[in-house]
């Protein structure tokens, strides 16, 4: 179906938001070209799900597209109208199922050599979109801080090799009640800039003291229930996928009422945002360090918070894959060593995640070897690639950078 036949009662299946958004939008889905129509469509269909970030990022993409002229959205149109369509794709019901539609499209244009067409299109719309729609500045600079090396007395390895060139690394930190000074600063910043999903505490361990109000809050140990429920249902459906991109595809279709006895459901968005870590991340269902390396990258590119804090702790021995899925509720051994490794490499990327977000040369980024000296600041009135002997406390660190 072309988007031009496009009707109001096609979104009555989509959730109440995303449809309200569908019908109001109706006129510009009519004028988009096939190719365009079911990827904004894919992010549509879930806007009741989606981060306040995301829903405006979706909002703008609208307001964009109604104020152009009708030849200015045909021009804007043309790279794409200009990508051959097989019928194949043409014929899916991609109002129904965009994702389908998206993933066929990605092998259609593999296969037919346009895939640089279709990059360079989405370049060109991109970039005119962000001229008139320039990305939403935070009100406050970002805070990110990564807690490493829980229960290891000394590492074997330099630590914060890779963040080291880009701040300042402290060796005589004053390790004493250095988590209880993060989460102060988390919480204070959490009071001072109240906004829903924008400061986070992430803890790749079991739950610790409850988090201050205006925090969501998120741990390994506290899904448990929903991790095992997961696990359960990649043992049934590998057993139906045909293969592990069978399995990805079942797993990606999961959804929260098929767990309702392992999560809470009182606040959808983020009863989804679970879920999608367990069924979409892979290695999250079995490993700690991965469970908040991979959360933490999805709440960067999704919420974009404007405080977090990621805590890693000691994960499980490296197992085979059948190992691991055939019993998860046995007691298994753990390696601090190798978890600090991963969460070692895990700061870096967070870091580079944290950096893809809007003005990120006002950021500030913490990372801390947990109980003891070691930490490295990246902060725009640091000196990158230097050290600092002195003795500091974490918070009179924090308190120097925001």
């Amino acid at each position: 179906m072309q988007p031009s036949k496009i009707k109001a009662a096609d979104f009555g299946h989509y959730p109440p938001l995303a449809r309200q958004l569908a019908i109001e939008n109706l006129g510009i889905l009519r004028q988009l070209s096939l190719v365009l129509a079911p990827l904004l469509l894919q992010e549509v269909s879930a806007y009741d799900w989606k981060f306040p970030a995301e829903r405006q990022e979706i909002d703008a993409q609208f307001s964009y597209l109604g104020s152009l002229t009708p030849q200015e959205l045909r021009d804007i149109m043309k790279p794409f109208a200009a990508i051959q369509v097989s019928s194949v794709l043409s014929d899916i019901d991609w109002i129904t199922y965009p994702q389908v539609f998206s993933e066929q499209l990605s092998a259609a244009l593999w296969a037919t050599g346009q895939v640089e067409a279709f990059r360079e299109a989405s370049i060109q719309y991109v970039n005119a979109y962000h001229r008139l729609h320039p990305p939403l500045s935070p009100p406050v600079p970002r805070l990110t801080m990564v807690i490493i090396g829980q229960g290891v007395t000394i590492a074997s390895f330099p630590l914060f090799r890779k963040l080291r060139p880009y701040g300042v690394y402290y060796s005589a930190i004053q390790p004493t009640n250095g988590r209880e000074s993060l989460v102060r600063a988390l919480t204070a910043r959490a009071n001072a800039h109240p906004m829903a999903y924008g400061h986070w505490c992430v803890d790749g361990g079991e739950p610790n003291e409850p988090v201050a109000t205006g925090v969501t809050s998120i741990s390994y140990g506290g899904l448990k229930k929903l991790r095992l429920a997961v696990v359960e249902k990649m043992r049934t459906l590998g057993r139906e996928s045909g293969g592990p991109e069978g399995l990805q595809k079942m797993m990606r279709e999961l959804d929260p009422s098929q767990f309702k006895d392992t999560d809470d459901a009182t606040d959808p968005v983020m009863s989804r945002f679970r879920l999608s870590i367990f069924s979409e991340g892979s290695g999250t269902q079995f490993y700690s360090t991965t469970f908040a390396e991979w959360t933490a990258r999805e709440l960067f590119r999704r919420a974009q918070p404007l405080s977090a804090l990621i805590r890693f702790a000691p994960r499980q021995v490296q197992l085979s894959f059948d190992e691991m899925i055939l019993d998860q509720n046995g007691v298994v051994a753990v390696d601090p060593q190798g978890s600090l490794m991963d969460a070692d490499i895990g700061a870096f990327y967070i870091w580079l995640n944290q950096r893809r977000l809007p003005e990120n040369e006002k950021s500030v980024f913490l990372g801390w070897f947990e109980d003891h000296p070691e930490a490295v600041m990246i902060a725009p009135h640091g000196s990158p690639g230097t050290e600092s002997h002195e003795q500091v406390s974490l918070d009179e660190l924090l308190r120097s950078a925001v």
